[in-house]
């Protein structure tokens, strides 16, 4: 009841924002600002998923943006250098995300390292060898990619945006509705006593790391997809967007509670705060500050909740 009652208040916040921005903006409710809200909603949200998981699960991944940005400029590497189909492409740089997630997922699991110290040090890696494979420079890819990004006819919505989509809703189904999801959550809420019940913690915490990666890896795809170029820049800064959608989605960074469909409200909650201060002609350092309070206000709403909590059980 309390999880069904906090996502009515994230949904409703998020329409409240639409109807504010609808009335303050004279050309918020148009199908330009439509097409530049959904153009920019696939590679954050499958990122955000991927972060919502290992979030609920305990640990955090500050490597998400700069695997984004390696698993890009592979694509481009596959496309333009090695003459691949784009499905080879696109399966290389998943994979290449499925192995910086495992090692970061191997190296906080198995080997007890903190997952922030260790995805942080990925960071590095992954943006470094981002940087190494082109050279420094955008690889202009075009049209081969771009269809990816570009409206199915008919629909108005792209192959990115139905893939990203059916990501969440698989996550959520998984979360809530599997064995497997009652255990991640198990697992962050109370490490020891699941390990006493029999779960593999340290293979839970590995394998939502890969996920991670993989999904920093399928927004990679997306991000060249809406730029027809891989950019070594690419993802900068997501790992920040990523969290703070997941936070305001409602998941706990202590660990053990959350909801993937939060976290897709909260990426929809932040791309409409950004196209619509963006219309009502908010400076960039305006729009940094305010979207940063808005996430404080969501951590602080958090550990309000879990102070609440633990004086009701206490």
């Amino acid at each position: 009841m309390r999880s069904l009652v906090k996502e009515n208040f994230i949904f409703a916040s998020l329409i409240l924002l639409v109807i504010f921005f609808g009335l303050a903006a004279d050309n918020f409710f148009s199908l330009v600002t439509l097409r530049t809200i959904l153009n920019q909603l696939p590679a954050l949200t499958v990122v955000t998923v991927g972060m919502t998981l290992v979030l609920i699960v305990g640990g955090i991944d500050l490597s998400v943006g700069s695997v984004l940005g390696f698993c890009a400029t592979i694509v481009g590497m596959a496309m333009m250098n090695w003459d691949f189909s784009i499905v080879t492409a696109c399966f290389l740089a998943i994979g290449a995300g499925i192995i910086c997630g495992s090692v970061n997922g191997i190296l906080a699991a198995y080997l007890a390292l903190p997952s922030f110290i260790v995805t942080l040090g990925m960071l590095e890696m992954a943006r470094g060898m981002a940087y190494i494979t082109t050279d420094s420079q955008t690889m202009y890819i075009g049209a081969s990619i771009q269809k990816l990004a570009l409206p199915i006819s008919g629909t108005g919505v792209s192959p990115a945006l139905v893939i990203a989509l059916s990501t969440v809703f698989a996550a959520q189904f998984i979360l809530t509705r599997t064995v497997p999801g009652r255990h991640i959550v198990a697992v962050g809420a109370n490490t020891r006593a699941a390990r006493m019940s029999g779960i593999d913690t340290k293979l839970y915490r590995m394998v939502v790391l890969a996920v991670s990666g993989a999904l920093a890896g399928l927004g990679g795809i997306f991000n060249a997809a809406y730029l027809g170029a891989a950019d070594p820049n690419a993802g900068a800064g997501m790992e920040l967007a990523a969290i703070a959608a997941a936070v305001i989605g409602g998941t706990s960074l202590m660990g053990g509670r959350g909801s993937v469909a939060g976290a897709f409200a909260g990426v929809l909650i932040i791309a409409i705060l950004q196209n619509g201060l963006a219309q009502l002609g908010v400076s960039e350092p305006a729009k940094r500050l305010i979207t940063g309070g808005v996430i404080i206000i969501a951590v602080f709403i958090d550990s309000w909740r879990i102070r609440r909590d633990r004086m009701r059980t206490g």
